[in-house]
């Protein structure tokens, strides 16, 4: 019978080589913290840059379509509680 694939008995290749030490830290230990911190922000930068923002016409929209449905959302929940609070009334009295 064959051997599971990963069972005990067969040592995955990176087990077979201990001769190598693990990384500390890799790149940001040989740093220090400003140099980290402005790598950082210049990463975050890179990363807006590459953000598609919305032109003027698509915001209004968007926040429009967003007011509209947070106004419907009220008013459900609004007609709910009334609803409730009536029955409650006159279940109980």
């Amino acid at each position: 019978m064959t051997d599971a694939v990963g069972s005990i008995d067969m040592p995955d290749a990176q087990d077979e080589a201990p001769d190598e030490k693990p990384r500390k830290g890799g790149k940001r230990a040989k740093k220090g913290p400003l140099k980290r911190l402005a790598l950082f922000y210049r990463q975050i930068i890179a990363e807006l840059r590459k953000v598609v923002w919305p032109t003027r016409n698509q915001l209004t929209t968007y926040t429009t379509v967003v007011i509209i449905f947070v106004v419907i959302m009220i008013g459900l929940v609004t007609v709910i509680d009334y609803g409730f609070s009536h029955a409650v009334k006159y279940i109980f009295g």
